[in-house]
């Protein structure tokens, strides 16, 4: 048996299910009270096995939600049944969670306003550190997008499965701080050479340096997200599911980690003893 993780995930950044619920129906351009329930419910269970590779209890949250869509598809698949009233025969299994849903997304535009009317101030109230001067490009003249969170998980979902497909199944512990893997990040995004536009790009996959034992990837992806997070790093693609570059914020390799930053990672390693069972990674997302 697999042991536990002992490695403390703060699965609060993936804001919760309703959110990743939202991002799957809008990445398939349809309205919410038309949810294609079976599709939805198939790629949601994928993004929740990356979840549990990450921190197993934390996903319980998630779970709910897979549950509640996995009823509604069965209700869905069930046959009319011609002695009902009217009433029940119309009533949308889905209705529930769509009524859920639209209060999300009223929530989080909500939220979305309020985090650009803070960046805003920020601009006027700097916090104390290093400046770190602004990236030299007109975005006017490059249509490319800041990519979503779950674009990100989907993407390492696909590095994750294509690395332990080719290694064995010893369980390997990884103790690594996530102060270093940011380090390392860092520096190896300090590296790249820069292009005509002064920045530093390197692919995503690139991060996932030797040896690439399942624990050591999540303490790795972990770390990027936490960079990300902190305005150090930018991912960015120029096109739906197309690849996903990593730009160093100018300044940010030189600048050290602030306590704020590491939070309760500081004074913890990324144990996570986990077998590399390719049978367990879910298909393409």
């Amino acid at each position: 048996m697999t042991p536990a993780p002992t490695y403390r995930v703060d699965l609060a950044i993936f804001r919760g299910p309703l959110d990743l619920l939202l991002y799957l129906v809008k990445r398939h351009e349809v309205e919410i009270s038309d949810i294609p329930i079976a599709v939805i419910t198939e790629q949601y269970l994928g993004y929740i096995q990356v979840l549990q590779a990450i921190d197993v209890e934390a996903a319980g949250e998630f779970l709910v939600v897979a549950s509640t869509l996995m009823e509604i598809k069965s209700r869905m698949l069930l046959p009319d049944d011609p002695t009902a009233e009217e009433a029940q025969a119309e009533e949308d299994p889905r209705a529930e969670l769509v009524k859920q849903l639209l209060a999300y997304k009223q929530y989080r535009e909500a939220a979305d306003r309020l985090d650009a009317l803070a960046a805003e101030q920020a601009r006027y109230w700097q916090r104390q550190g290093i400046e770190r001067p602004a990236m030299n490009r007109d975005l006017a003249d490059q249509p490319i997008q800041q990519v979503e969170l779950w674009d990100l998980v989907s993407a390492f979902e696909r590095v994750l499965r294509a690395t332990l497909t080719h290694t064995d199944r010893t369980i390997i512990d990884d103790d690594t701080p996530l102060q270093k893997h940011m380090e390392n990040i860092l520096a190896l995004l300090a590296s790249a050479p820069s292009n005509e536009a002064g920045e530093q790009r390197l692919l995503f996959e690139t991060v996932f340096t030797p040896p690439r034992t399942r624990g050591r990837m999540v303490g790795l992806f972990l770390a990027l997200l936490e960079l990300i997070k902190w305005g150090r790093v930018l991912a960015e693609q120029a096109e739906p599911f197309g690849p996903i570059e990593l730009i160093l914020i100018p300044g940010a390799a030189a600048e050290p980690l602030s306590p704020q930053e590491l939070g309760h990672y500081a004074s913890e390693g990324t144990k996570n003893p986990v077998q590399s069972d390719p049978a367990t990674l879910p298909n393409d997302m």
